[in-house]
């Protein structure tokens, strides 16, 4: 496993990678050996560890696990065309971050890392905290001070210290980085292992369509890790023989805090964002890996779409007429999925992908959804 910078080139093996280059500064990249077949993946076991050969390299023994299933992949329609949801809020504690932290935590454990800090919205340090505590790594997350209560009391539930931070998302990032300084920084958004872990979001989708690409996948984006991840996988399954294509990849933000989208249609470099949004979870105004997102989408014929606040929420009720109960950040996946289909561009065979649970929101649901003593649906 070895960890090369994406902007100077440097290189680093092991697991014990600084958080970022020392040399630049830059995004560190994973280098990893692939070993995809279908009947070793096809009777391994019943999670996300049936792709251990496209995954970091982790002994069986030191495999940290909470139970994580293949989500359902559930058929549907939107606005009369066929599509599928990709269940991801399903995970144990109620995010795709469980996809992701299983195996990051794993390699920590595997390493002898006894200690944690990392930067979240809510779901992230929730997961990890969870992971944490069942892997015996003691966990600090730094957090808005706005963030949804019940993530906060998710988190301390798991016996991690919260540090919540004044101000933007932003500014949590950088806080965490002084205590990086002194505490390995697990960092989901810094850290290549993540990705790659997330790479299992492309192979579920694909074993469970009888090894076929999606024509389209529609998926939340604020620090890029789903539709990086996704990326990542879909190119080993199609270097691997298991699919032909890749499918679009279409990400969405919200209009609020936009700045992948206006890179997108500027063609430029991602700028800050400013404002609040419904969807913290991708509320995020500097991207780790802006460029990388934006040559992911691009090589896949995919789009950047941004959603307004009344989108989303029309689209968190869409959805949970269809009885799935998700938080603001997953609605603008249904936002985004109606904006196509208005304009005749939703393709049969979109999957979308619902990415938390909206039990994790329950008191921002509550206030904008009530109105008297009515929750208006």
């Amino acid at each position: 496993m070895e960890f090369v910078c994406n902007s100077c080139d440097h290189h680093h093996r092991g697991a014990d990678a600084p958080w970022r280059c020392p040399r630049c500064g830059g995004a560190f990249d994973l280098r990893l050996e692939v070993d995809l077949r279908r009947q070793a993946i096809e009777t391994g076991p019943p999670n996300l560890w049936r792709y251990a050969g496209a995954l970091p390299p982790v002994p069986p023994e030191a495999r940290v696990s909470l139970g994580e299933p293949v989500t359902p992949l559930v058929e549907s329609t939107w606005a009369g065309v066929p599509v599928r949801f990709k269940l991801d809020y399903l995970f144990p504690t109620g995010s795709y971050k469980d996809r992701g932290n299983a195996v990051f935590v794993s390699v920590l454990r595997a390493a002898g890392v006894s200690a944690v800090v990392e930067d979240s919205s809510g779901n992230a340090g929730a997961s990890l905290a969870a992971y944490c505590a069942r892997a015996g790594i003691r966990c600090t997350i730094y957090a808005p001070a706005d963030t949804s209560p019940a993530k906060l009391v998710q988190i301390r539930a798991y016996g991690a210290e919260v540090v919540a931070v004044p101000g933007s998302r932003a500014e949590t990032a950088r806080a965490v980085q002084v205590a990086a300084e002194r505490t390995y920084y697990a960092s989901h958004n810094w850290n290549p292992i993540f990705l790659h872990a997330m790479k299992t979001l492309a192979f579920e989708m694909c074993e469970q369509l009888g090894w076929r690409a999606p024509a389209a996948v529609v998926m939340p984006c604020g620090y890029g890790s789903v539709v990086l991840g996704a990326y990542l996988g879909f190119q080993d399954l199609v270097s691997a023989g298991l699919i032909d294509r890749l499918p679009r990849l279409v990400a969405v933000q919200a209009a609020a805090c936009a700045p992948l989208y206006a890179a997108y249609r500027a063609e430029g470099r991602a700028p800050a964002c400013s404002g609040h949004t419904l969807a913290e979870g991708i509320a995020c105004a500097e991207p780790v890996r802006p460029e990388r997102i934006l040559e992911a989408i691009r090589a896949s014929g995919g789009e950047v779409i941004a959603v307004s606040e009344d989108e989303i929420l029309d689209g968190l009720r869409a959805l949970a007429a269809q009885g799935l109960y998700v938080e603001p950040t997953s609605a603008v996946v249904a936002a985004a999925m109606s904006r196509l289909a208005g304009e005749g561009r939703l393709e049969p065979g979109t999957v979308a992908v619902l990415t938390g649970s909206g039990l994790k929101a329950t008191e921002k649901l509550v206030r904008v959804l009530t109105t008297g003593t009515q929750v208006r649906f």
